[in-house]
């Protein structure tokens, strides 16, 4: 168990604030997993909702991701320290278990009442908003050349995705009448509630790691989710599922596990500002992922659309993530 991970007689009565191991380079490699871990789940996904309804898909992710977890703490002897913790300290384990819950919930039906480009535009609110909380929360600072590079990521991000929601907004046009205008928006509104819950869970997290190291955080929430989601799933769908599909939904479990393992991690040894800037990447990552499996397998995916005021936002990404993570480091951070 890290150092960062034990409460001490001092911390137990004022809530200090998280600060990073200063292990920067660790934090990166974490980080850069966590987006390829995210990048990559979309196909999985897609492949199980053929055959799964999406509460069920994600009960069991909980699940297993609990499971999982909680056996690989029991071997190494480190499923105690709830006991631990303070009042406020519950209170912020079981907030963060709500807001992971309710970002998974929220864009669930987002992507419900709205097109799933839509909805992968607007959940990029997420590590922006991470962003901006771990400067005004724990006071991350950044140097010049950082908010230059918050600027370009920002820029990219918006060209970018301007170029696919135009596509949306015609599959939309093509698709639906006027009438389903207000459903549109309806979702749009579930995604930027889904990005908001995000963030906070995030920060919540980061601040947990005073009391408790990250696989015991991501244990009590996966317990927790799957425990809430248990009465709106159907477990029985399950037995329906071939051998392909359940393969697809194994890994989809193993992603959870190791996506937020990771995630986690790299929060405690890189700031959440930086973390989020790598993070803001994973759409463009997705879109290499789905663009390798097209090349591989084209009834599987359709290839992703791209007009070059798009791969220009795609750049500007990639510079301004580089810019904010990499630029200005202290030398006693190396």
């Amino acid at each position: 168990m890290p150092a960062h991970g034990v409460p001490t007689a001092g911390t137990e009565r004022s809530m200090t604030l998280h600060r990073t191991t200063g292990q920067w380079r660790l934090g990166l490699l974490l980080t850069l997993i966590t987006a390829a871990c995210w990048a990559t789940l979309p196909i999985a996904l897609k492949i199980v909702l053929e055959v799964l309804d999406p509460i069920t898909l994600t009960w069991f992710r909980f699940l297993a991701a609990a499971v999982l977890t909680g056996a690989w703490l029991a071997l190494r002897g480190q499923l105690g320290g709830y006991r631990a913790l303070s009042r406020r300290a519950w209170v912020l384990l079981a907030l963060a278990a709500l807001m992971l819950l309710g970002n998974y919930v929220f864009y669930l039906l987002g992507v419900q009442y709205t097109s799933p480009a839509n909805a992968q535009l607007l959940i990029q609110l997420a590590p922006l908003l991470m962003t901006l909380g771990g400067i005004v929360v724990f006071g991350e600072r950044f140097r010049a050349m950082q908010w230059l590079g918050l600027a370009l990521l920002l820029a990219g991000l918006g060209l970018f995705f301007r170029d696919q929601l135009v596509h949306a907004w015609a599959r939309e046009a093509a698709a639906t009448t006027a009438a389903h205008s207000g459903d549109y928006v309806l979702g749009s509104a579930f995604v930027v509630i889904g990005a908001v819950v995000w963030a906070v869970y995030a920060l919540v997290q980061k601040q947990l790691l005073v009391r408790l190291g990250s696989m015991q955080i991501l244990l009590f929430i996966y317990a927790a989710a799957s425990v809430l989601l248990l009465p709106f799933a159907r477990p029985s769908a399950l037995l329906a599922m071939d051998g392909f599909h359940w393969a697809m939904l194994a890994y989809c479990a193993l992603n959870t596990v190791g996506a937020y393992g990771a995630f986690a991690e790299a929060l405690a040894h890189w700031e959440a500002s930086r973390v989020s800037a790598i993070v803001a990447t994973t759409p463009l990552l997705c879109i290499a992922a789905v663009a390798a499996v097209h090349a591989l397998w084209p009834q599987a995916l359709a290839p992703e659309r791209i007009a070059p005021l798009g791969w220009l936002g795609a750049a500007l990404v990639v510079a301004g993530s580089a810019a904010v993570s990499l630029l200005g480091r202290r030398r006693d951070g190396d």
